[in-house]
Order: structure tokens, then sequence, then C-alpha cells
């Protein structure tokens, strides 16, 4: 088998000799060229220096696979196809003219044609979504706020409905109507204080102006005492005691008083009877005006005016004029509590 590899090789190389092919050009001025075999045979060929190379590469390899016992190799049974040189250029652009067939049918599209719809939720650019976070606390929080609303309605009907009985009946509401230029508070004794206690009701009323008229011109004469030069300390206390006095006098024993006779009531009668004993008490001590807050100058009591007769006598004057007011307080104010017992 080597021997017959050998042998084999020889005759090849020996045909590769005998048909060797030389390529040169005929004139210089033309691109193209005629080959010659270099003994008897003239073999006219179209290859160049590489597929020459190439050529021989492929033949050295089929004899080096026949002398190791590879199956036979051919250049003709190659899948290597040399180019030709008729053969097309895949690269050359067709002449294609796009207008010359303007009548073809159009290729099919396999897209749908776009919806002339406008797009969005509910076919509405503008319309907005809501995005609940928690629909059980939000629906539990509707239905607390709906029965609060409820309950709220219900008793603005009822309070209604008695308004409307009590109208009816000829019983008073209580509006404000006093004073009547201001109203501020609720008074009127003769439509809501029984016949037999109205004239305790009319004196308790007067007593309650008489200890407001007393506060009022305690601080009148006091500011006149200021003003002589007296300072402004016992000023600010005659304010303050005139401030706290009016609403807490109301507030204390005179609503209480009212509004137990109205309705008999023993609460509101024991309530009225320990504060007034309060208001009788403080009616005394601004009658007698001891000294001492501020040597006693801050009331306009008996005290007070004996010591301002001696350095002015018009100021010991609107001191001894307090000093009645506080009187008549107090006795009006006893005989109040003996009528009420």
């Amino acid at each position: 088998m080597p021997l017959l590899g050998i042998s084999r090789a020889r005759s090849v190389a020996f045909l590769f000799k005998r048909f060797r092919v030389q390529c040169f050009p005929v004139n210089s001025t033309s691109h193209s060229g005629h080959c010659q075999r270099s003994e008897r045979h003239f073999i006219p060929t179209t290859f160049n220096s590489f597929e020459v190379k190439f050529t021989k590469v492929l033949l050295l390899a089929s004899l080096l696979g026949q002398s190791l016992g590879v199956p036979s190799f051919s250049l003709a049974s190659s899948s290597v196809k040399m180019p030709r040189r008729d053969d097309p250029n895949p690269f050359d652009e067709e002449n294609v003219n796009p207008f010359s067939n303007a009548a073809a049918p159009p290729a099919k599209s396999r897209l749908s044609p776009l919806s002339s719809e406008p797009f969005g939720f509910g076919r509405n650019h503008d319309a907005t979504v809501d995005i609940p976070l928690d629909t059980t606390n939000d629906s539990k929080k509707k239905k607390e706020l709906a029965a609060w609303e409820a309950e709220l309605k219900r008793k603005e009907q009822e309070i209604k409905r008695r308004e409307e009985a009590l109208s009816r009946a000829g019983v008073p509401t209580n509006d404000k109507n006093w004073p009547p230029f201001f109203p501020i508070i609720h008074h009127d004794i003769a439509n809501e204080i029984p016949a037999h206690a109205q004239r305790l009701q009319y004196v308790a009323f007067a007593s309650w102006l008489g200890i407001v008229l007393c506060l009022s011109y305690n601080v009148l004469a006091v500011t006149v005492a200021w003003i002589k030069g007296e300072g402004v300390k016992i000023w600010f206390l005659a304010i303050i005691y005139a401030l706290l006095g009016y609403p807490l006098s109301y507030v204390l024993w005179y609503r209480p008083l009212y509004r137990g006779v109205r309705t008999d009531s023993a609460l509101n009668f024991g309530w009225f009877f320990m504060w007034y004993l309060v208001h009788i008490g403080f009616c005394i001590v601004a009658a007698i005006a001891p000294p001492i807050v501020f040597h006693g100058k801050s009331f306009t009591g008996i005290l007070s005016a004996v010591d301002l007769f001696s350095s002015s006598v018009l100021l010991g004057i609107f001191y001894l004029v307090g000093f009645g007011l506080f009187c008549l307080e107090v006795l009006l104010s006893l005989w109040v509590i003996q009528v009420v017992t």
C-alpha cells in the first residue's frame, strides 16, 4: 500500500510538471492575457496565481491522504467551486424601477389598521379614575357618618317639635330678651314665674341690679380718688371688683333663684342660699371698708369716707354716697333671704 501511494505521488508530480502553465500579458495596453503550456499541448485556462497555488495545495492534500489510507479526494468531486468569468455577481444591484409597474397590487400586510376611536378609560381622555386605598375602612366610615347625620337630623326635628308644642301651649322659649337694647340673658318674670312668687322674684331682681349699681358707682368714686392723687392701684382693684361682680352675681345666686322659683327645684334653692350669703358678706365688707387693702380706699365704705373728709370734702361725699348704696343693698338682700326661707 505504501508503495502504491508513492508511485501515485510520483505520477501526479510528473503530470503537474508536464501541464504547468505560465501566464503573461500579450501587450502593455491590454488588461487581458492568455496562457500557453510550456511544452507540446496548449491548454487555455483562467487560473491566476492564487488559484494555481490553491490547486497545488489541494493536490498535495489528496496525495497525502491517499498515502495515509484516507479515501480518495479529487478536485472534481470537491465541494469547493471556483468562480468563473461568466458567473453572476451576487453584489450587483438589480435595475429595478419602482415606478415601472404602478398598477401592481399592494402587498398584503398582517398589521390591522389603527382604530380612529380615542384611547383611554371609557373612551374619554379627561376621565379620572379613583383608586380606593382601603375600601373596607371607607365604607365603614361612610356608614358611621350617615348614621351620625341621621341622628343629628332626628334630634333637630325633635327640638323643633318641642318648640312648636311649647309655642302652641303658650309657654315662651328661652330666647335672650334682656336688656332690650342689647339682649344677653333670658328674663321674663311675668310669663314664667308663678303669680304668688313674682313679687319675691322682682325684689331679688332689684337686689341683683343693686349690686351692679353699687359696683359701678364704686368704680366712679375710686376713679375720682385716683385723679385726686390717691394712686392707681385702688382704681385697678375697683375695676376687678366690677368685672367679676357683674357676671358672678347673676350666675351664682340670681339665676339659681329664678330657676328654683320657676321649676320649684330644691337644688337650685340650695345653691342660691349658699352664694347669697356670700353676697351679703361682700356687701357688708364693702360698706365698712376696713383698712386691710390699700387702706380700704378701693371700696366706698364709711371708714374710707371719714379718712378722705380730712383731705378732700368732695372725695368724702363721693365715698359717703357709695356707703349708703352698699347699706341699701345689704338691707334688700336680708329681706330677700328672709322671704325665701
